[in-house]
């Protein structure tokens, strides 16, 4: 299938979850931060809910929180929540036996590919969400004085 912005979004609220881990966000706080539409932020929160990565609570005061620190969660788990199928589509039938180039490229594809997957596996498991958190607050100090609509303070009804 290939990658798709479900990584994105799911990286992206998981890291919003982990700076604001005092707290539940709702997913209409998190649709805000991703300037996304909440019913798309709940289909991956729901993801990363059947992962074991987030938890929910309904009702006043209800939300998403991580469920495990964020430490010990990296953008590996992310992707692997949310993405089905291999990053690097494959051909969509077979190539045809009768050319040369068609009846190896099937094969050397797969290999090049499978290798290319597991070093991007291997590089997204050395990154944590934390790592993400730490980076997120270091660039915003950096900036000239601005408040994320999120941060803490009065929860956003």
């Amino acid at each position: 299938m290939g990658l798709s912005s479900r990584s994105a979004v799911a990286i992206h609220a998981l890291t919003m979850l982990g700076r604001w881990d005092d707290r539940s966000l709702t997913s209409a706080e998190i649709a805000d931060s991703l300037a996304s539409n909440p019913v798309l932020v709940r289909r991956i929160l729901g993801s990363l809910r059947d992962a074991g990565l987030v938890w929910s609570t309904e009702g006043r005061g209800g939300g998403w929180t991580l469920a495990l620190p964020a430490r010990e969660i990296t953008l590996h788990d992310a992707y692997v929540a949310v993405e089905d199928g291999p990053v690097l589509a494959r051909h969509a039938h077979p190539p045809s036996e009768a050319c040369e180039v068609g009846r190896h490229m099937q094969a050397l594809l797969e290999s090049e590919f499978r290798d290319a997957e597991q070093a991007m596996e291997e590089r997204l498991g050395r990154t944590t969400i934390a790592h993400l958190v730490q980076e997120t607050v270091t660039r915003e100090r950096a900036l000239p004085d601005r408040a994320c609509p999120v941060g803490p303070g009065p929860r956003a009804s």
